[in-house]
């Protein structure tokens, strides 16, 4: 046994502490030898789950960007290397870069929108009842909830039609309920037919489709914050703004960031509500995205190759779009553990 030397020493309290001369010998730990039990737990859990993501998303990916550089029609048994001359027609394409400008508005708007309305509703549902007594939602909360979930279980493309059918011109009901309130301007106005409107008239059935999911995900989390918590905000004299934003959104950070980040990759696709409403990209292609303009160039010209360099773009900015949102969460504290 290694014999530790000691020696006296007095503190500023004048009593004495016995404290190690020489730091005890450090004890090296022998690695345990690999077992068939453990090699066969990473080769099913880790290099199993590896292969496959490899085999069925890098691979299709690599092959999708050399498509991307050849001029393959879809079709035809060759391919012939182009280099990034794909990348420079679509780059200096006006059609393409209009595409990719309505992608960047729904980018910016969609998510805000839709994360903000569902917070709200949320919020209602969860602590936003009678300001005495205990904490508890609005009256027949149960019942907002399953309403506002219930367009998120309809599929994209019948919400599509319906609304389609809702904004007919002709015969919507849209226009027949702002008909008879005696609003004659809009008796035969086509919120998809106008510029002006088409992308705005969009927008809002994404956000009616989906309000009701995100307002899902943020109860769950309201729900497993303390009522304590909300119950001192409310003695301190906190209003129902302040309260939320000082105890509700820094508690479900992580059920906002998520909610973002998906919102955010529907906007930069959303080509089953684009192709529902308006196939052919709207007025003056007000509502066309990348989405489109790359089925387009694939299944209408024929042109495969073009195709792919258009949707490697959309997969970068996809990835560059979710970077930026975990970048921002950490530098604005995201990554910080909220102490209750």
């Amino acid at each position: 046994m290694t014999e530790v030397k000691t020696k006296p020493r007095r503190n500023d309290g004048g009593l004495t502490a016995v404290v190690p001369d020489t730091a005890p010998p450090a004890v090296k730990r022998r690695r345990k030898p690999l077992t068939f039990d453990k090699v066969s737990f990473f080769a099913v859990f880790l290099g199993l789950p590896l292969a496959i993501y490899v085999l069925f998303v890098i691979s299709p990916f690599a092959q999708a960007f050399y498509y991307s550089m050849t001029d393959w029609t879809g079709f035809s048994p060759t391919q012939n290397f182009t280099g990034l001359e794909n990348y420079q027609r679509i780059f200096t394409d006006d059609i393409f870069m209009k595409a990719m400008g309505n992608n960047i508005l729904l980018v910016i708007f969609l998510p805000i929108i839709t994360i903000i309305l569902s917070l709200v509703l949320a919020t209602f549902v969860t602590v936003g009842g009678s300001s005495k007594g205990q904490i508890k939602g609005l009256r027949n909360s149960s019942f907002y909830r399953v309403v506002s979930f219930f367009p998120y279980t309809i599929p994209a493309i019948a919400i599509g039609i319906m609304w389609g059918q809702i904004y007919d011109p002709s015969g919507g009901l849209l226009n027949g309920i702002l008909t008879s309130m005696g609003l004659e301007q809009f008796k035969s106005f086509a919120w998809l037919g106008d510029k002006n409107t088409a992308m705005i008239a969009t927008m809002f059935v994404i956000v009616w489709g989906f309000i009701g999911f995100y307002m899902v995900l943020f109860v769950a989390g309201i729900k497993g914050i303390p009522a304590e918590l909300f119950e001192a905000a409310r003695i301190d004299g906190a209003g129902r703004f302040r309260t939320a934003v000082s105890i509700t959104i820094p508690l479900i950070r992580d059920n906002i960031q998520t909610a973002y980040i998906y919102m955010g990759i529907l906007a930069l696709d959303a080509f089953v509500y684009m192709a529902a409403l308006n196939s052919g990209g709207g007025p003056d292609n007000s509502t066309l995205v990348m989405a489109q303009q790359l089925f387009f160039t694939a299944f209408t010209k024929g042109q495969f190759g073009l195709a792919s360099a258009m949707g490697v773009v959309l997969a970068v900015a996809t990835l560059i779009f979710s970077g930026l949102v975990f970048l921002v969460n950490r530098l604005t504290g995201g990554d910080k553990d909220v102490s209750l």
